[in-house]
């Protein structure tokens, strides 16, 4: 598919609240403003995602503003011994009064609640992010602080549209940021090296209509010494301009077209856990992924619903530069999901 690359700074929405220019971007050049939002405050969803691994262990940040709801998460995930736990504490409709930046490259996030506080800032030369929680694991606490650095010099942008007036989706994803620092957990101490660990953050802003599916994908290591990441997804809004598809190699962005996500089945359901297959209709993606961990939660509140999967494992397979090069990765640690959001 042909796909339309954004290169201008602009305004990201028109006078009618809706997208002005579909399609994708190496930078933020699109202009996010939530006054420019022309949709209830209920409706709106913020939210800054960051994940640092080392492929042994993990450490997932949010903090949302969802319009009815808030949310302020941490999850630590052990891949060698194959545990994980997340507290999510949630608030009753913040409407944007959690102040989330309106850019992705500035700005600062604050989050607190009753026993845990959480920042992400930015600091000269990168991000810092910094948490606790007192009661993370039962009584047990959560502490930690991770820098960021190393940010590529492009990363995948995405201005998508839903075929709901008013409604769209305005995305960044990094990958390949060097991560460094330490967790504390069920008192030891779990340290990032930069020469191992990287992170990735998940920046979104926009109007979601009421029921979505998504798929998404992502990891961030090293090829052969160099850094190497992808970002896959789908599920949402109109890609017919574009699509999230991309691998990143040595800060470069490569741009592929739609990547499907074979997730075997049995007995009619999703088997998470049994190996998944990735494959690209421009024949440049092309991954096996053995899932080791399935970090799953299941919300039912009746008008509101997420089921979400999030699969860590191990990619092994093939992607293709722009310029033709073959990258191979194996046992490449990364993660695939698929959310189910009545919301």
């Amino acid at each position: 598919m042909i796909q339309h690359e954004i290169t201008r700074v602009r305004p990201l929405l028109d006078a009618n609240g809706n997208i002005s220019e579909p399609g994708f971007a190496r930078s933020p050049l699109p202009i996010y403003s939530r006054k420019a939002i022309k949709a209830p405050a209920i409706r709106i969803k913020e939210w800054d995602y960051y994940l640092v691994s080392n492929g042994r262990f993990a450490l997932a940040l949010t903090v949302a503003d969802n319009g009815y709801m808030g949310l302020d998460s941490i999850s630590f995930i052990d891949f060698d011994n194959l545990w994980q736990h997340t507290a999510s504490p949630m608030s009753v409709m913040p409407m944007g009064r959690r102040k989330l930046p309106e850019s992705s490259a500035r700005g600062d996030v604050n989050a607190s609640g009753r026993g845990y506080e959480m920042s992400f800032r930015h600091i000269i030369g990168g991000r810092k992010l910094s948490f606790r929680m007192d009661n993370f694991l039962g009584s047990l606490p959560i502490r930690g602080e991770i820098v960021l650095t190393d940010e590529p010099a492009e990363s995948i942008v995405m201005c998508t549209p839903f075929r709901k007036r008013a409604h769209f989706y305005y995305n960044r994803k990094i990958n390949c940021m060097r991560a460094s620092g330490s967790v504390t957990v069920r008192g030891r101490s779990y340290a990032f090296s930069p020469a191992d660990s990287f992170a990735v953050l998940d920046w979104g802003r926009g109007v979601w209509t009421y029921s979505n599916t998504w798929y998404w994908g992502s990891a961030s290591g090293l090829a052969d010494g160099v850094p190497f990441g992808f970002n896959i997804g789908y599920g949402f809004g109109d890609t017919s301009a574009a699509t999230e598809n991309a691998v990143f190699y040595d800060g470069k962005l490569h741009k592929l077209s739609r990547v499907s996500f074979n997730i075997p089945r049995r007995g009619g359901k999703f088997d998470y856990l049994a190996p998944w297959t990735f494959t690209s209709d421009d024949n440049r993606f092309d991954m096996d992924f053995r899932p080791l961990l399935d970090r799953s939660a299941d919300i039912d509140a009746k008008l509101l619903r997420s089921e979400q999967h999030q699969v860590f494992g191990l990619f092994s397979g093939t992607a293709v530069l722009d310029n033709g090069k073959q990258i191979k990765i194996e046992d490449f640690p990364g993660f695939a999901e698929r959310v189910v959001n009545k919301w």
